[in-house]
Parts: structure tokens; C-alpha cells; sequence
């Protein structure tokens, strides 16, 4: 079997088994406890798709329309954030263990990502203090300023 027809199958055989989980979580922890467990899950994946998820999609969008691919994967833990968020908002216990999982992948990038020094790509960052604007003559002067 090649990978699409295993995806596919897991994809069919995904309500099934988080109704399995369901029922075997329920019957540890009671009935209660695990629809408020799930509804729990589903509230914090909006919460994420809403807060985190907007604005990568608006990266995503802005990136492709520039054709630009460099900006996309520069923000992979964004997309492990979104693809976490849309997991968690479904209902399961499955799909909420595999979404904390890249959640914690994500933290775990983030966190490994800001250790590292950045990278010297030629821009040099200074304080306000330590720099002034300098009129470039080659361009027209636009601004008719009256306080000279």
C-alpha cells in the first residue's frame, strides 16, 4: 500500500478510534469529566486558531501572493501552531495528544531558535540615539516644510 491509501485509511479510522478513547477515558474519569475535558480542548483550539493561527494565515497569504517560499519556511513553528490549533478544535482525545505534541514542538523551536545568535544578514540594528536621517540628494525634496 502506498502512503496515500494509509492516510486515507487513518482518516476513516480516525472517529472510531477517538470514540474508543472517548468511552475508556469516560469510564476512568466519568461521563462529565470527559465531555468537559473535550469541550475544553475544542474552546482552547479556537482560542489558538483565533489569537495565533490569524495572523500566520495572514503571513502565509502575503507570502504566497509574493511568490515568496523563504518567508514560509522561515515561520515553520507558525505553521505547527496552526496545524495544532485546527487539531485541537477538533473533538478527540487523539487529535488533542497530537496537538499538544506540536505545541510543545513549536515552544521547543521557539525557545531552541532564540539561544541561537542571529544570523549576519547584513542588517546592523542601533538605537535611536545613535543614528539620524540623512536626505539623499538624487531625490526630489517633497516636503514644503514652513518652519525654516
Amino acid at each position: 500500500m502506498n502512503v496515500a491509501k494509509w492516510l486515507l485509511l487513518m482518516v476513516l479510522a480516525l472517529p472510531f478510534l477517538e470514540l474508543a478513547a472517548f468511552i475508556a477515558v469516560a469510564a476512568a474519569i466519568g461521563f462529565g469529566w470527559a465531555l468537559v475535558l473535550v469541550l475544553a480542548g475544542s474552546l482552547t483550539g479556537a482560542f489558538i486558531l483565533r489569537h495565533a493561527g490569524g495572523s500566520h494565515i495572514a503571513r502565509v497569504r502575503v507570502a504566497l501572493g509574493e511568490g515568496s517560499f523563504t518567508a514560509l519556511q522561515a515561520d515553520r513553528h507558525g505553521g505547527l501552531v496552526l496545524f495544532a490549533g485546527i487539531l485541537l478544535l477538533i473533538p478527540g482525545f487523539i487529535t488533542d495528544a497530537v496537538a499538544v505534541f506540536l505545541l510543545f514542538a513549536a515552544l521547543w523551536r521557539t525557545v531552541a531558535g532564540s539561544a541561537q545568535p542571529a544570523p549576519n544578514d547584513g542588517v546592523v540594528d542601533l538605537p535611536p540615539e545613535q543614528w539620524h536621517q540623512v536626505p539623499d540628494p538624487s531625490l526630489p525634496n517633497r516636503r514644503h516644510d514652513d518652519r525654516n
